[in-house]
Protein backbone atom coordinates (compact mmCIF):
# COMPACT_ATOMS: atom_id res chain seq x y z
CA UNK A 1 0.00 0.00 0.00
CA UNK A 2 1.26 3.47 -0.94
CA UNK A 3 0.77 6.45 1.41
CA UNK A 4 0.67 9.95 -0.09
CA UNK A 5 0.39 13.16 1.95
CA UNK A 6 0.54 16.92 1.64
CA UNK A 7 2.07 19.50 3.95
CA UNK A 8 2.04 23.28 3.85
CA UNK A 9 4.85 23.70 6.37
CA UNK A 10 4.25 27.39 7.20
CA UNK A 11 7.18 29.45 5.92
CA UNK A 12 9.75 26.69 6.26
CA UNK A 13 13.23 28.22 6.29
CA UNK A 14 16.70 26.85 6.86
CA UNK A 15 17.28 29.27 9.74
CA UNK A 16 14.59 27.43 11.71
CA UNK A 17 16.35 24.07 11.61
CA UNK A 18 16.65 22.69 15.11
CA UNK A 19 13.95 24.92 16.59
CA UNK A 20 10.82 23.57 18.27
CA UNK A 21 8.74 24.54 15.24
CA UNK A 22 11.03 22.74 12.79
CA UNK A 23 11.20 19.67 15.02
CA UNK A 24 7.42 19.58 15.37
CA UNK A 25 7.05 19.57 11.59
CA UNK A 26 9.61 16.80 11.26
CA UNK A 27 7.90 14.76 13.97
CA UNK A 28 4.52 15.15 12.26
CA UNK A 29 5.92 13.87 8.96
CA UNK A 30 7.77 10.98 10.61
CA UNK A 31 4.59 9.99 12.45
CA UNK A 32 2.75 9.87 9.14
CA UNK A 33 5.59 8.04 7.33
CA UNK A 34 4.46 8.95 3.78
CA UNK A 35 5.92 7.35 0.67
CA UNK A 36 5.27 10.55 -1.31
CA UNK A 37 4.81 14.00 0.22
CA UNK A 38 3.87 17.29 -1.42
CA UNK A 39 5.46 20.24 0.37
CA UNK A 40 4.59 23.95 0.18
CA UNK A 41 5.78 27.23 1.71
CA UNK A 42 9.51 26.72 1.63
CA UNK A 43 10.65 30.34 1.86
CA UNK A 44 13.85 32.33 1.42
CA UNK A 45 14.42 35.80 2.86
CA UNK A 46 14.15 37.88 -0.31
CA UNK A 47 15.54 41.05 1.27
CA UNK A 48 18.63 39.38 2.72
CA UNK A 49 19.38 36.91 -0.10
CA UNK A 50 20.56 37.82 -3.62
CA UNK A 51 18.12 36.66 -6.26
CA UNK A 52 20.68 34.33 -7.81
CA UNK A 53 20.99 32.53 -4.46
CA UNK A 54 17.29 31.88 -3.90
CA UNK A 55 17.32 28.46 -5.53
CA UNK A 56 20.51 27.49 -3.72
CA UNK A 57 19.06 28.26 -0.30
CA UNK A 58 15.70 26.71 -1.11
CA UNK A 59 17.43 23.52 -2.23
CA UNK A 60 19.42 23.41 1.01
CA UNK A 61 16.24 23.88 3.04
CA UNK A 62 14.35 21.14 1.20
CA UNK A 63 17.27 18.72 1.42
CA UNK A 64 17.66 19.38 5.16
CA UNK A 65 13.97 18.92 5.86
CA UNK A 66 13.75 15.80 3.71
CA UNK A 67 16.77 14.26 5.44
CA UNK A 68 15.37 14.99 8.90
CA UNK A 69 12.08 13.36 7.84
CA UNK A 70 13.77 10.25 6.42
CA UNK A 71 12.81 11.24 2.87
CA UNK A 72 14.56 12.63 -0.18
CA UNK A 73 13.94 15.22 -2.89
CA UNK A 74 17.12 14.50 -4.81
CA UNK A 75 17.08 14.15 -8.59
CA UNK A 76 19.92 14.17 -11.13
CA UNK A 77 21.28 17.67 -11.66
CA UNK A 78 21.53 19.04 -15.19
CA UNK A 79 23.22 22.14 -16.61
CA UNK A 80 19.83 23.83 -16.84
CA UNK A 81 18.65 22.68 -13.41
CA UNK A 82 21.85 22.38 -11.42
CA UNK A 83 20.44 22.09 -7.90
CA UNK A 84 19.28 18.48 -8.13
CA UNK A 85 16.11 19.00 -6.07
CA UNK A 86 12.47 18.46 -7.11
CA UNK A 87 11.25 22.00 -6.39
CA UNK A 88 9.66 24.98 -8.12
CA UNK A 89 9.02 28.69 -7.61
CA UNK A 90 7.55 31.40 -9.79
CA UNK A 91 10.86 33.28 -10.37
CA UNK A 92 9.54 36.53 -8.86
CA UNK A 93 8.98 35.35 -5.29
CA UNK A 94 11.10 33.06 -3.14
CA UNK A 95 8.25 30.75 -2.12
CA UNK A 96 8.73 27.16 -3.23
CA UNK A 97 6.85 23.91 -3.59
CA UNK A 98 8.53 20.50 -3.63
CA UNK A 99 8.05 16.76 -3.90
CA UNK A 100 9.58 14.45 -1.29
CA UNK A 101 9.55 10.67 -1.30
CA UNK A 102 10.82 7.52 0.37
CA UNK A 103 13.45 6.08 -1.99
CA UNK A 104 13.11 2.52 -0.72
CA UNK A 105 9.36 2.59 -1.45
CA UNK A 106 9.04 4.41 -4.79
CA UNK A 107 11.37 5.33 -7.62
CA UNK A 108 11.48 8.79 -9.14
CA UNK A 109 11.25 8.40 -12.92
CA UNK A 110 14.33 9.94 -14.59
CA UNK A 111 13.50 12.89 -16.80
CA UNK A 112 9.99 13.36 -15.35
CA UNK A 113 10.79 16.40 -13.19
CA UNK A 114 9.29 19.60 -14.49
CA UNK A 115 9.04 22.85 -12.48
CA UNK A 116 6.50 25.43 -13.60
CA UNK A 117 6.24 29.04 -12.45
CA UNK A 118 5.03 32.40 -13.72
CA UNK A 119 2.96 33.31 -15.60
CA UNK A 120 1.09 30.04 -15.10
CA UNK A 121 1.35 29.80 -11.31
CA UNK A 122 1.38 32.32 -8.47
CA UNK A 123 3.50 29.80 -6.58
CA UNK A 124 5.62 27.23 -8.37
CA UNK A 125 4.19 23.86 -9.35
CA UNK A 126 6.50 20.87 -8.85
CA UNK A 127 5.74 17.89 -11.06
CA UNK A 128 7.26 14.47 -11.55
CA UNK A 129 6.42 10.79 -11.86
CA UNK A 130 7.02 7.78 -9.64
CA UNK A 131 7.41 4.09 -10.27
CA UNK A 132 5.04 2.61 -7.68
CA UNK A 133 4.70 -0.89 -9.09
CA UNK A 134 1.64 -0.10 -11.20
CA UNK A 135 1.30 -0.63 -14.94
CA UNK A 136 2.46 2.94 -15.54
CA UNK A 137 4.24 5.55 -13.41
CA UNK A 138 2.11 7.77 -11.21
CA UNK A 139 2.31 11.45 -12.15
CA UNK A 140 2.38 13.76 -9.13
CA UNK A 141 2.04 17.50 -8.64
CA UNK A 142 2.70 19.63 -5.55
CA UNK A 143 0.48 22.71 -5.87
CA UNK A 144 -0.04 25.96 -3.97
CA UNK A 145 -3.01 27.95 -5.22
CA UNK A 146 -3.13 31.68 -5.90
CA UNK A 147 -4.30 33.22 -2.60
CA UNK A 148 -5.63 36.48 -4.01
CA UNK A 149 -7.26 35.88 -7.42
CA UNK A 150 -10.09 33.37 -7.81
CA UNK A 151 -9.85 33.61 -11.63
CA UNK A 152 -6.11 33.00 -11.30
CA UNK A 153 -6.74 29.82 -9.30
CA UNK A 154 -9.14 28.60 -11.96
CA UNK A 155 -6.55 29.24 -14.65
CA UNK A 156 -3.92 27.38 -12.64
CA UNK A 157 -6.00 24.23 -12.36
CA UNK A 158 -6.80 24.27 -16.06
CA UNK A 159 -3.05 24.35 -16.62
CA UNK A 160 -2.62 21.39 -14.28
CA UNK A 161 -5.35 19.58 -16.17
CA UNK A 162 -3.44 20.14 -19.38
CA UNK A 163 -0.31 18.62 -17.88
CA UNK A 164 -2.17 15.44 -16.94
CA UNK A 165 -4.21 14.96 -20.10
CA UNK A 166 -4.06 12.26 -22.69
CA UNK A 167 -6.02 12.42 -25.93
CA UNK A 168 -9.53 12.47 -24.51
CA UNK A 169 -8.41 11.10 -21.14
CA UNK A 170 -6.12 11.46 -18.15
CA UNK A 171 -2.90 9.89 -16.89
CA UNK A 172 -2.71 8.03 -13.57
CA UNK A 173 -2.05 11.03 -11.36
CA UNK A 174 -2.32 12.66 -7.97
CA UNK A 175 -2.46 16.40 -7.29
CA UNK A 176 -1.81 17.44 -3.70
CA UNK A 177 -1.56 20.91 -2.27
CA UNK A 178 -2.84 23.95 -0.50
CA UNK A 179 -5.53 24.98 -2.97
CA UNK A 180 -6.39 28.16 -1.03
CA UNK A 181 -10.06 27.51 -1.82
CA UNK A 182 -12.96 25.29 -0.85
CA UNK A 183 -13.49 22.13 -2.87
CA UNK A 184 -16.33 21.69 -5.35
CA UNK A 185 -16.63 17.99 -4.48
CA UNK A 186 -20.13 16.78 -3.68
CA UNK A 187 -21.29 14.50 -0.93
CA UNK A 188 -22.57 11.11 -1.97
CA UNK A 189 -26.28 11.24 -2.70
CA UNK A 190 -28.27 9.06 -0.27
CA UNK A 191 -31.54 7.44 -1.21
CA UNK A 192 -33.58 9.84 0.95
CA UNK A 193 -31.95 13.00 -0.46
CA UNK A 194 -33.33 14.79 -3.47
CA UNK A 195 -30.18 16.75 -4.33
CA UNK A 196 -26.50 16.63 -3.60
CA UNK A 197 -24.67 19.11 -1.40
CA UNK A 198 -21.05 20.15 -1.30
CA UNK A 199 -18.81 18.02 0.89
CA UNK A 200 -17.40 21.28 2.32
CA UNK A 201 -20.22 23.41 3.70
CA UNK A 202 -20.30 27.13 2.93
CA UNK A 203 -17.79 28.75 5.34
CA UNK A 204 -18.33 32.45 4.61
CA UNK A 205 -22.05 33.02 5.04
CA UNK A 206 -21.80 35.07 8.25
CA UNK A 207 -18.33 36.56 7.82
CA UNK A 208 -17.74 40.29 7.38
CA UNK A 209 -14.20 41.36 6.51
CA UNK A 210 -12.19 42.82 3.63
CA UNK A 211 -10.57 39.53 2.60
CA UNK A 212 -13.84 37.96 1.46
CA UNK A 213 -13.25 39.03 -2.13
CA UNK A 214 -10.43 36.47 -2.36
CA UNK A 215 -12.73 33.57 -1.50
CA UNK A 216 -16.34 34.51 -2.29
CA UNK A 217 -18.06 34.52 -5.67
CA UNK A 218 -18.10 38.01 -7.24
CA UNK A 219 -21.05 40.30 -6.45
CA UNK A 220 -22.00 38.27 -3.37
CA UNK A 221 -19.87 40.02 -0.74
CA UNK A 222 -21.66 41.92 2.01
CA UNK A 223 -25.09 41.77 0.37
CA UNK A 224 -27.73 40.62 2.84
CA UNK A 225 -30.05 39.46 0.04
CA UNK A 226 -27.40 37.23 -1.57
CA UNK A 227 -25.65 34.33 0.14
CA UNK A 228 -21.86 34.68 0.33
CA UNK A 229 -21.01 31.49 -1.54
CA UNK A 230 -17.45 30.22 -1.80
CA UNK A 231 -15.65 30.39 -5.12
CA UNK A 232 -15.02 26.75 -6.11
CA UNK A 233 -14.11 27.15 -9.77
CA UNK A 234 -10.54 25.92 -9.42
CA UNK A 235 -11.46 22.43 -8.26
CA UNK A 236 -14.48 22.29 -10.56
CA UNK A 237 -12.05 22.24 -13.47
CA UNK A 238 -10.29 19.13 -12.16
CA UNK A 239 -13.38 17.32 -10.87
CA UNK A 240 -15.54 17.87 -13.96
CA UNK A 241 -16.77 14.63 -15.49
CA UNK A 242 -14.86 12.52 -12.98
CA UNK A 243 -11.51 13.60 -14.50
CA UNK A 244 -10.29 13.59 -10.91
CA UNK A 245 -11.98 12.98 -7.56
CA UNK A 246 -11.48 14.61 -4.19
CA UNK A 247 -10.29 11.67 -2.07
CA UNK A 248 -12.08 12.71 1.13
CA UNK A 249 -15.44 13.25 -0.54
CA UNK A 250 -15.14 10.17 -2.76
CA UNK A 251 -14.50 7.89 0.20
CA UNK A 252 -17.23 9.60 2.23
CA UNK A 253 -15.13 10.04 5.37
CA UNK A 254 -16.23 12.47 8.11
CA UNK A 255 -15.31 16.06 7.31
CA UNK A 256 -12.14 17.37 8.99
CA UNK A 257 -10.60 20.86 8.62
CA UNK A 258 -6.99 21.32 7.60
CA UNK A 259 -6.69 24.96 8.73
CA UNK A 260 -8.16 27.16 11.45
CA UNK A 261 -6.52 25.50 14.45
CA UNK A 262 -4.02 28.34 15.01
CA UNK A 263 -5.54 31.38 16.76
CA UNK A 264 -4.65 34.86 15.54
CA UNK A 265 -1.23 35.82 16.79
CA UNK A 266 0.25 32.34 16.54
CA UNK A 267 0.78 32.64 12.80
CA UNK A 268 -0.60 34.91 10.11
CA UNK A 269 -3.97 36.50 10.96
CA UNK A 270 -6.74 34.09 9.95
CA UNK A 271 -10.22 35.60 9.42
CA UNK A 272 -11.56 32.43 7.81
CA UNK A 273 -12.09 29.94 10.63
CA UNK A 274 -11.96 26.18 10.15
CA UNK A 275 -11.76 25.10 6.51
CA UNK A 276 -10.49 22.23 4.39
CA UNK A 277 -8.31 23.84 1.72
CA UNK A 278 -5.48 21.28 1.67
CA UNK A 279 -6.68 18.68 -0.81
CA UNK A 280 -5.69 15.40 -2.40
CA UNK A 281 -7.16 14.75 -5.84
CA UNK A 282 -6.59 11.56 -7.80
CA UNK A 283 -7.31 10.97 -11.48
CA UNK A 284 -9.84 8.55 -12.91
CA UNK A 285 -7.40 5.64 -13.41
CA UNK A 286 -6.24 5.89 -9.77
CA UNK A 287 -9.73 5.92 -8.22
CA UNK A 288 -10.12 2.11 -8.05
CA UNK A 289 -6.91 1.96 -6.01
CA UNK A 290 -7.96 4.63 -3.52
CA UNK A 291 -8.27 2.99 -0.10
CA UNK A 292 -8.11 5.45 2.81
CA UNK A 293 -8.15 9.17 3.59
CA UNK A 294 -7.22 10.91 6.81
CA UNK A 295 -5.83 14.12 8.31
CA UNK A 296 -2.73 14.02 10.49
CA UNK A 297 -3.75 16.03 13.56
CA UNK A 298 -1.32 14.82 16.20
CA UNK A 299 0.10 17.16 18.84
CA UNK A 300 3.18 17.71 16.67
CA UNK A 301 1.11 18.43 13.56
CA UNK A 302 -1.07 20.93 15.41
CA UNK A 303 1.99 22.72 16.77
CA UNK A 304 4.17 22.62 13.65
CA UNK A 305 2.11 24.49 11.07
CA UNK A 306 -1.11 26.39 10.45
CA UNK A 307 -1.97 23.60 7.99
CA UNK A 308 -2.55 19.96 8.91
CA UNK A 309 -1.46 17.06 6.71
CA UNK A 310 -4.11 15.23 4.65
CA UNK A 311 -3.11 11.77 3.42
CA UNK A 312 -4.37 8.84 1.40
CA UNK A 313 -3.41 5.25 0.82
CA UNK A 314 -3.48 3.74 -2.66
CA UNK A 315 -3.22 0.13 -3.80
CA UNK A 316 -1.02 0.27 -6.93
CA UNK A 317 -2.31 -3.09 -8.16
CA UNK A 318 -5.83 -1.67 -8.50
CA UNK A 319 -4.87 1.32 -10.63
CA UNK A 320 -6.49 0.81 -14.02
CA UNK A 321 -4.85 0.90 -17.43
CA UNK A 322 -4.19 4.40 -18.81
CA UNK A 323 -7.01 5.97 -20.77
CA UNK A 324 -7.07 6.90 -24.42
CA UNK A 325 -10.52 8.14 -25.47
CA UNK A 326 -9.91 8.97 -29.09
Amino acid sequence: MLKIGNFNAYKLSLDARGTDAWNARVTAVRELAPDILGLQEIVVDEDATPHEQWDVQAAETINAFAADCGLTATIPATPGRPHGVAMAANAHRAWYTALLWRPDAVGFVPGSYRPLGSPDFWHGLTTGAFDIGAAEPLSAASYHGDPFRPPGRAGETLRIKGLLRRTGGVKPAVVVGDFNAASAALRRLRWWQWRQKYYDAEPYLKQRHDDLEYQVQPNRIGKWWRRQLADRESTKNLLRGGYMVDAAAHLGVPWHPTVGHWPDGQGDPDPWGKRRIDLILVSRPVVPGLQEYGVQDSTAALAGSDHLIPWITVDPVKITAPEDRR
